[in-house]
């Protein structure tokens, strides 16, 4: 018999829509209303503010090791902004603007990174997962949550968000594969941030692409400008849409970078050279979402001004209010209560023993 082709469907799409210099194709223009545009970029500033501030206190020895954004705000708030509250969202450690703007708070933010566990509970109204640290674990976790939707029969969809390492790890490829398989209705966020702490992409793939991996999953995908907030939007607009109607996962590349550390225990000087991050630095999503703001009128100098402004007191508030509350934690029995909604009889007894030896501890104390 002699050989034949199998016909795959092999076209992936790149989405850019607002370019470096602030050009907008006028075509591909998603029709946003001027309150939504605004709140998109508070959404950002927020996090380009709020992460700068973070670094200065871990500078000045105030909170722990955390993992800065900058440079990433129009990945993660171009995507999440599509999401409704019964929507889930799963993040990875480098989401403080999407959970941000999932309702996490900021005091809950710096009371974490301050070494204190209930900066990680999450509120009973919010369907966010807690970050996960360990890379490509949580995008299992989406998968489950998205095949609970589907069993019940519900249009809601989950969102997970990642970096490009993680598609270096099983779980990402089994999850994929879970997701395609059962059609389960999540939005794969990839944040290509080209670096995987110290490995470049072309060292992690010698795939041209992180998103034609969804081709051999059966997934529909698609690559975007990930410092262009308006592909970002119409990319997670098509795919959240999609999943509600019911023809399941997508998953989406967007080509972004990390412009400072991995996190705030790396020198990055060290693998990546100055001219790269000027580079991209030209390449601000900010800056470019800001100027298209003005040039059709929806924002203004004093406006911009004003949001800023609003931004700092509010971020300024939030750090006052986290290191009051942080004096009256720091419990270590506490640790016992965060695991299950019912205690096991094991951890009871642990629980115990330890309050007993905390009272032996105390008592020795007492008595010189």
């Amino acid at each position: 018999m002699p050989r034949k082709n199998i016909n795959i469907s092999d076209k992936i799409e790149t989405l850019s829509i607002l370019d470096e210099h602030g050009k907008l194709d006028e075509d591909l223009e998603p029709d946003i209303p001027e309150d939504e545009l605004i709140k998109l970029l508070r959404g950002m500033l927020l996090g380009r503010k709020f992460d700068e501030r973070m670094l200065n206190l871990q500078r000045q020895g105030r909170i722990g090791t955390f993992a800065p954004i900058s440079g990433q705000e129009a990945a993660q708030i171009g995507a999440i902004a599509l999401l409704r509250s019964s929507d889930w969202m799963v993040p990875a450690f480098r989401e403080t603007a999407a959970e941000i703007w999932r309702g996490r708070s900021l005091e809950s933010v710096i009371i974490y990174n301050s070494g204190y566990c209930e900066g990680a509970q999450i509120p009973e109204n919010l369907n966010n997962l807690p970050i996960s640290v360990p890379v490509g674990s949580q995008i299992l976790h989406a998968v489950g949550l998205g095949w609970a939707m589907k069993y019940r029969k519900v249009d809601d969809v989950v969102m997970t968000i990642f970096g490009d390492g993680a598609t270096s790890e099983g779980d990402f490829h089994e999850a994929l594969n879970f997701a395609g398989v059962f059609q389960t209705p999540v939005i794969f966020v990839c944040q290509n941030n080209q670096w995987a702490i110290s490995i470049p992409v072309h060292k992690q793939t010698r795939s041209k692409t992180l998103v034609q991996k969804a081709l051999a999953y059966g997934l529909p995908g698609i690559q975007v400008d990930g410092n262009d907030v308006l592909a970002v939007y119409v990319a997670a607009q098509e795919a959240v849409a999609r999943a509600r109607a019911g023809g399941g996962p997508t998953l989406i590349e967007c080509v972004t970078y990390r412009m400072t550390m991995h996190t705030t225990a790396d020198d990055p000087t060290r693998y990546r050279s100055d001219e790269e991050v000027e580079m991209w630095r030209k390449r601000d999503p900010i800056e470019r979402f800001q100027k298209y703001l003005l040039s059709r009128g929806t924002l203004s100098r004093d406006k911009l001004e004003g949001l800023e402004a609003e931004i700092l007191t509010q971020i300024q508030t939030a750090i006052d209010q986290a290191e009051a509350e942080m004096t009256s934690l720091g419990d270590p029995v506490d640790m016992f209560d965060h695991s299950y909604e019912q205690m096991p009889a094991y951890l009871m007894e642990q629980k115990k023993a330890f309050l007993a030896e905390l009272d032996e501890s105390r008592e020795e104390a007492d008595n010189g």
